[in-house]
């Protein structure tokens, strides 16, 4: 199994990453990747970029060292009404938006049904194309409820390698997010959530295993193919889909 794209990498403008944009385009390349959505954390986390960093999108280039770039934002839930912390003007013009929790956002436990609150608001939200690491212990949701939402509204789960390495409590739940997904019809994306190039091109392999056991179906996940790719980008209506489309396509 080889996906053909990373939809969740980071890079040196939050200081626990470690390489240049330019390195995990690099990387990327090496690993032989067609494209790379670099989704660099949003402002709340303790180190991430000033808000202008994802408003400048224009300063970079759509294909660099071969690699067809993304250019978006990880953005952290604040609250339990599934508020962010980038305006909804920001999100809009980003490429790939991932909505995540991390601790130093929304810091403690959940309980399922303030988990269930937070999703079922993102699922509703126009503006956000994926669902990152959300198999965590201390936040658990009713996976089936909610793959039903995400289906609905068009939102990727993501299925995240970084779980691996420091969220290891909620590598149980990843199978039965999956089985949700799949019987749900929900769309998936295979991701590193690299902070460095040697992440971005070994940490996948435990992940490919769980979706090889599953028999997990292909088409439902949006980073399997260059045409998933581009189709889900479609389907989210982001004005990226037609230049990307026209480069890998």
């Amino acid at each position: 199994m080889q996906m053909i794209a990373d939809l969740h990498a980071h890079t040196l403008c939050a200081t626990h990453a470690f390489q240049t944009m330019n390195e995990m385009a690099a990387a990327a390349k090496a690993a032989g990747y067609c494209a790379l959505a670099i989704t660099d954390h949003a402002p709340a986390m303790p180190d991430a970029p000033h808000i202008w960093h994802f408003a400048n999108g224009n300063a970079l280039p759509r294909v660099l060292d071969d690699v067809v770039m993304l250019y978006g934002a990880e953005t952290n839930v604040m609250d339990t009404k599934g508020g962010l912390d980038l305006p909804q003007g920001h999100l809009a013009g980003l490429d790939w938006v991932v909505a995540s929790i991390h601790s130093p956002c929304v810091p403690g436990l959940l309980t399922e049904k303030e988990a269930n609150r937070i999703w079922l608001a993102i699922a509703e939200n126009p503006y956000v194309d994926c669902i990152g690491h959300s198999e965590q212990e201390n936040y658990r949701y009713d996976y089936d409820l909610v793959t039903k939402a995400f289906a609905k509204n068009h939102k990727v789960v993501e299925l995240n390698a970084g779980s691996f390495s420091v969220r290891k409590d909620g590598i149980p739940n990843m199978k039965k997010l999956l089985t949700a997904c799949m019987e749900n019809g929900c769309h998936i994306a295979v991701d590193s959530d690299a902070h460095s190039a040697w992440r971005l091109q070994t940490a996948l392999p435990p992940l490919y295993a769980m979706l090889e056991e599953l028999s997990f179906p292909q088409d439902l996940i949006v980073n399997a193919t260059r045409e998933n790719l581009v189709k889900e980008l479609e389907l989210h209506g982001r004005r990226c889909a037609k230049e990307i489309g026209g480069i890998l396509l």
